[in-house]
């Protein structure tokens, strides 16, 4: 990272970025106070990207960012290392020991290419801050490597090929589903399923798509191929499954009808599947 990259400051997500403003979401009451704070803060802020880590998870609760589609930059990854965040405590946070000997990835919950727009000196330090590990959670290799081409991987791109979104900007909000009954793995509880939030304006109309991973783990010490479905849900689902609430601007943009669950649903079979 460059000398001009590091005196960037770190502004996080930011609400006023499309044209409708869109807040990070509010932790439930009962959860709220599991927060990790830095200087007094529940929201914790990187470059492009914002989040709120659970202290007795030590993953993110979620994870708010903002794309740029008309500044994007490529920039290589090569010599970047997940570390934990020094401004917060280590033990609030999973490290490499969770990651070593087994088929676990370092799955990035903000894409590191989504962050990498703006100026250079911008896109450089949302390259490293996106390695920090609150923005990593455990994911299995076979929906996580990009050589596999999934529908979870292919999300933000989609929306982009698909919709004729109003000056590129699109917010994204993302992070893990936690389960009382989550399969504890060299004592870290490992989340079975993951979501996502996309948020963007088309015709002037603000909309927004929500997205389920259901992921099974059950299998992880034997290595066997492991299933993972792509749902696509209404928000107010995502609401009750993750303890969250999104505001109502983002409800009222969710078009999607509500079912009592996600498993009936069929799964997206591949991007031209989703309903933007």
């Amino acid at each position: 990272m460059s000398l001009a990259s590091e005196a960037v400051p770190r502004a996080g997500y930011e609400p006023g970025f499309l044209a409708t403003r869109i807040e990070v979401p509010e932790l439930d009451a009962e959860v709220g106070g599991d927060a990790v704070r830095l200087d007094g803060s529940a929201v914790i802020r990187y470059t492009h990207f914002s989040l709120a880590l659970s202290a007795a998870r030590r993953f993110a609760f979620w994870v708010a960012w903002n794309i740029d589609g008309a500044s994007m930059k490529r920039i290589d990854r090569t010599g970047i290392e997940f570390v934990k965040d020094p401004r917060l405590p280590a033990d609030a946070q999973v490290g490499n020991e969770l990651y070593l000997r087994n088929r676990l990835d370092r799955g990035h919950l903000a894409r590191r290419a989504d962050l990498l727009w703006g100026s250079m000196s911008e896109a450089e330090k949302a390259n490293v801050d996106s390695f920090f590990y609150t923005n990593i959670t455990p994911q299995m290799d076979d929906f996580n490597q990009s050589s596999r081409n999934g529908v979870w991987g292919q999300l933000e791109d989609a929306v982009f090929a698909d919709v004729d979104i109003d000056d590129l900007r699109v917010s994204v909000f993302g992070g893990p589903v936690f389960a009382a009954d989550d399969r504890v793995h060299r004592g870290v509880a490992l989340p079975r399923e993951y979501w996502k939030l996309i948020c963007f304006v088309e015709g002037g109309r603000l909309k927004c798509r929500a997205f389920l991973l259901s992921q099974r783990l059950d299998h992880l010490e034997a290595l066997e191929l492991d299933e993972f479905r792509v749902f696509q849900v209404a928000v107010t689902e995502l609401e009750q499954r993750t303890r969250l609430r999104f505001p109502d601007a983002v409800r009222a943009a969710d078009t999607v009808p509500v079912t009592e669950s996600a498993a009936p649903r069929a799964p997206l079979t591949s991007t031209a599947d989703i309903t933007w």
